[in-house]
């Protein structure tokens, strides 16, 4: 277990030195070849999420002026998405469950996120990752300790993502193309946040008012 361990860190310090000092030679080299290389431009975008080196949404949006709106958005979706379930597989079956556990303990948002994954898992990854102000590692952290199966987790997760890598293509195309359309594009997405946000408040509410009353209620003998 621990020589296992050690060779994961030694490749994870490995790929991140190697993007750290390449990273603008990848971005320019996805900007000048377009379509010529989908598969290595999706490889660069799942070790460019797992590792962000630089801000995703910069490099959702270099990918979404190459590839145009609709095949940008599933490259950097299944970039995004490869990440998170590679980071799972690591905390999970990688023997990095201390480190996980450490970054629960950094976010006050566990507690709300423990009662959300009670009451239904799939759901609350789903919803969870639609939210920016949630952190996307800390829903990684959290499920890869739970009990949820690893294709339950990825379908939930794939699904959470699809918005926001959506509007990463769309903005990188738009700057490209019409950049008077972001307005609106920002417009649209805010709304569409503020409903999902709204939802998620009340979610919650109602699962923490569900909690406190059953706290007080006497347990059965």
């Amino acid at each position: 277990m621990m020589m296992r361990k050690s060779l994961v860190l030694l490749l994870m310090v490995f790929i991140v030195s190697f993007i750290y000092i390449y990273h603008e030679s990848f971005l320019h080299w996805i900007q000048h070849n377009e379509r010529d290389h989908l598969f290595l431009t999706t490889v660069i975008a799942t070790l460019m999420s797992l590792f962000p080196v630089i801000p995703y949404p910069i490099v959702g949006g270099v990918i979404g002026a190459a590839y145009g709106p609709a095949l940008g958005a599933f490259v950097i979706w299944m970039g995004s998405t490869f990440a998170s379930m590679i980071f799972f597989a690591m905390v999970r079956y990688g023997g990095f469950h201390k480190w996980g556990t450490k970054i629960l303990l950094k976010y006050s948002a566990t507690k709300k996120v423990t009662l959300l994954f009670e009451r239904n898992a799939f759901m609350s990854i789903t919803i969870l990752r639609m939210i920016p102000v949630i952190p996307s590692i800390l829903i990684n952290a959290y499920a890869a300790l739970s009990r949820v199966g690893f294709v339950r987790y990825s379908v939930a997760s794939g699904l959470g993502k699809v918005p926001a890598m959506t509007l990463f293509a769309l903005v990188g195309h738009t700057i490209v193309t019409n950049p008077i359309e972001l307005l609106y594009m920002i417009i649209i997405y805010s709304i569409f946040l503020a409903i999902v946000y709204t939802g998620y408040r009340l979610w919650t509410k109602k699962i923490e008012q569900e909690h406190r009353i059953q706290e007080k209620q006497p347990s059965e003998i």
